[in-house]
Formats: structure tokens, C-alpha cells, sequence
């Protein structure tokens, strides 16, 4: 018997292919500022820790304050009419889901993105998986990598942090699951690379999907 029983999955690079409607997004936020625009290849490097840090990843380093929260509030509106337009879940990942549903893995989402995109992403894309929470970001709690909300979706699934498995394309996943003492799975379908999942200390580094069944078997 799996020792896991529990997953808890990161959304942008990892369930869902969002990098379009992202990067749209904010090249319509610099077009706007006359700045420099930027390739969906360019902005996976640039993604991963919220809207605030993407802004401060795309415009000019000493870009003052006022400038930044101008172009975050530009960044939420333009983003919430484009959301939808591109993004698609990677192939496999419905299968996945269902077959994990099946062995009786509890499920979670706990992602940087805005806590209603968020929602509304899982709702539109796997509305019948019964994750046991889906986290975005929200007001008053700190963001990944920081581990409250992993440590708050293990205590709704009512497992130990060890019993879980945190997923995600991103050295923000892997750091969060190490502060969350879980283990980590670093997708390589993803946003990042290899060489990032394992520096920051991925346990597993999986390609293909099927992998991950084969991790808690």
C-alpha cells in the first residue's frame, strides 16, 4: 500500500497550460506602459509567484511603487477578460485525476493565481473531481513558497504532511512542500526545467503523467 494519500497540485504549469492568456495579458499591461513586450517562452521564466512578482519580472528593475500597483490593477482587469481564452489542461491530466479519484487519493489545488481564477479554472476544466480544497491566493495569507495553505489542505484531508504528495513545475512548489515537510513531484511539462526542479531538491522529477501513478502505487 502507497504511503500517499494525499496530493496536493500546483495549477499554472502543472494542471493547466495558462502561459497564453498570462502572457497576453501582460504584454498588453506593457504595451500599454511603451515598454517592451515579451514571447510565452520568455515569460515562463518570468511566472510563478503571483501577479506582483510577474509585474516586477517584466518591467524596467527600479520601477517605483506607484508605477507597479498602476500596472497590477491594469494587469487583474485585463487578465480576468482573458483567463479563459487559451488556457487548456495538459493532455493526460483528466485521466490522471479521475484515476487517482479511483484509488481513493484525495486531492487539493493550492496555487499562487488569484484565489477566484483559481476556482473558476478547476470549476470550468475537472468540475467533476472532488478536490478536498482549491487555493488560490488570498487576502491576509502568505503565498507559496511559504506552507500555510499546503498545511491547511493536509489538515482538511485529515493526513499528515507525509501522507501527501505536493506537485508542481516550479522551485516555488518544490521549497513549498519542503516547508510543509512534504515530498515533491517536479513536472517537467511545465513552466521550468530540470536543472531548477532538482537544485531546489525535487524528490521525483516525472515527463509524462503516468509516472505519477506509478509513485503511489
Amino acid at each position: 500500500m502507497s504511503k500517499y494519500k494525499g496530493i496536493i497540485f500546483d495549477l499554472d504549469g502543472t494542471l493547466l497550460n495558462t502561459i497564453e492568456d498570462i502572457s497576453d495579458s501582460m504584454n498588453e499591461v506593457l504595451q500599454a506602459f511603451n515598454l517592451n513586450t515579451y514571447s510565452y517562452e520568455e515569460y515562463k521564466h518570468k511566472i510563478g509567484g503571483g501577479f506582483r512578482n510577474l509585474i516586477l519580472n517584466s518591467f524596467p528593475e527600479g520601477t517605483d511603487e506607484n508605477t507597479i500597483s498602476r500596472a497590477l490593477e491594469m494587469l487583474l482587469k485585463i487578465y480576468s477578460e482573458k483567463y479563459l481564452n487559451k488556457t487548456q489542461p495538459y493532455d493526460g491530466i483528466n485521466k490522471l485525476l479521475n484515476l487517482l479519484v479511483e484509488r481513493d487519493i484525495k486531492l487539493g489545488v493550492n496555487s499562487n493565481k488569484k484565489d477566484k481564477y483559481t476556482k473558476n479554472l478547476i470549476y470550468k476544466f475537472f468540475d467533476s473531481i472532488p478536490f478536498i480544497d482549491v487555493y488560490g491566493q488570498r487576502e491576509n495569507v502568505q503565498i507559496k513558497p511559504d506552507p500555510t495553505t499546503a498545511l491547511e489542505i493536509a489538515e482538511n484531508m485529515n493526513l499528515k504532511p507525509e501522507e501527501i504528495l505536493f506537485i508542481g513545475d516550479s522551485n516555488t512548489d518544490i521549497l513549498t512542500a519542503k516547508n510543509a515537510h512534504m515530498d515533491s513531484v517536479g513536472v517537467l511539462w511545465g513552466f521550468r526545467s530540470r536543472e531548477e526542479l532538482s537544485k531546489h531538491g525535487a524528490k521525483y522529477i516525472v515527463s509524462d503523467w503516468k509516472e505519477i501513478l506509478d509513485i503511489v502505487e
